[in-house]
């Protein structure tokens, strides 16, 4: 499983989405669309045109992904098989 972390610099809930990973153990890269237009254009294009941060995008060893807008830990939780 990949877990890719849309962020910026100054997102209360994109260092509460972190923090909540970090304790559940989960490795993930961040990518900061503040940053760069390539990020912010290829977060837009695996969000279907959401630019909001957090945006996490989870992909399966299947390679199938999922995109979680927002900290959503109820939908975290069932993408990552936690209970």
């Amino acid at each position: 499983m990949k877990i890719t972390v849309y962020t910026t610099v100054a997102c209360p809930y994109c260092d509460m989405l972190m923090e909540y990973l970090d304790e559940k153990g989960f490795e993930y890269e961040t990518k900061r669309v503040d940053e760069s237009n390539e990020i912010r254009e290829e977060m837009a294009q695996n969000s279907g045109g959401f630019l909001g941060v957090p945006f996490t995008c989870i992909t399966q060893e299947d390679g199938t992904a999922e995109g979680v807008i927002g900290f959503d830990k109820n939908k975290l939780n069932s993408l990552l098989g936690i209970e």
